[in-house]
């Protein structure tokens, strides 16, 4: 079983930065995926953007240009920084890893709340 543990969320004005982090249990060095995600109530979630092992990122249309993910392997930890925010923005961000190696699978983060006031 994996862990993901994010951190970093919290309420900030309308063009604010936020910056989140998310741990993860198992080392991210290798054959996986780490991606964030966000979730508003009675919506589906919506994905943000994603870095490969191999450093490949995606983002989606509505954070391109706003939004950078990044990695550190050596502390297990993925990063979401998030600029010029929006009152849209506003909903629990998740992390998430898809692993592909032996034993592999899909974990989630338990979720951290970033609230964008006007």
């Amino acid at each position: 079983q994996v862990q993901l543990v994010e951190s970093g969320g919290g309420l900030v004005q309308t063009g604010g930065s936020l910056s989140l982090s998310c741990l993860s249990s198992r080392g991210i060095d290798r054959l996986n995926v780490m991606g964030w995600y966000r979730q508003t109530p009675g919506n589906q979630r919506e994905f943000l953007a994603s870095i490969a092992s191999s450093g490949n990122t995606n983002y989606a249309d509505s954070v391109k240009g706003r939004f950078t993910i990044s990695r550190d392997n050596a502390k297990n930890t993925v990063y979401l920084q998030m600029n010029s925010l929006k009152p849209e923005d506003t909903a629990v961000y998740y992390c998430n890893a898809k692993f592909f190696t032996v034993g592999g699978g899909q974990y989630w983060g338990q979720g951290t709340q970033v609230t964008v006031s006007s």
